[in-house]
């Protein structure tokens, strides 16, 4: 088998672990299409372009799939942090947390609000995620992710439902948010695998 095809597989093998999280068998199929044109060569990220790359006639279910699909997220993300153990866990691997922007031209998406971004090197409008990602001698992945809400945000309950915040979704500094994706990690297989 070829590099393409290995990876084919392998890509294969872990949407057979996350598929009964979803609760229809179309959508499984959909996040399937949906990651692999994540991965692809598509010149622009979006619904039609990953439509017409996974032969769809048009971006309706990729758009279901992101705004309206009953899936726990949290679970999903388990399930792919134990398979990375599985697959990269050493005794040596270590845990490796940053925080980085991703520069918006608008003002509705989550978390969105002038802030200083590395990625910009100044102030812009952007949001800002906070990532986990493991390493090892065996190769790396990310494993863990948080969005960060800033205070005017999480202080505004009607933005907030207009944009389908998650109820509960509250103020935290990137720091806290890098501490529970350390503790999520600690208590995860990835720092009890063996190698």
């Amino acid at each position: 088998m070829d590099e393409a095809g290995l990876w084919a597989a392998e890509l294969d093998s872990v949407f057979g672990r996350v598929a009964g999280r979803f609760s229809r068998v179309g959508l499984r199929w959909r996040m399937r299409d949906y990651v692999r044109g994540l991965l692809a060569p598509v010149e622009r990220k979006n619904g039609w372009q990953f439509a017409e790359y996974a032969g769809h006639r048009g971006p309706a279910g990729f758009q279901h799939l992101l705004n309206g699909a009953s899936l726990d997220a949290d679970t999903v993300r388990d399930d792919v942090r134990q398979y990375i153990a599985e697959c990269l866990g050493t005794r040596d691997g270590v845990l490796i947390v940053d925080d980085t922007g991703f520069l918006k031209k608008g003002t509705t998406s989550v978390g969105v609000q002038r802030e200083y971004s590395g990625t910009a090197g100044r102030t812009q409008n952007c949001q800002i995620g906070v990532f986990a990602a493991y390493a090892s001698a065996k190769g790396r992945a990310l494993v863990d992710l948080e969005l960060y809400l800033p205070k005017s945000w999480a202080s505004d309950t009607d933005r907030c439902r207009v944009a389908k915040v998650p109820g509960g979704s509250g103020f935290a500094t990137k720091g806290e948010l890098a501490r529970a994706m350390i503790l999520r990690a600690l208590a995860s297989s990835l720092c009890r695998s063996s190698g």
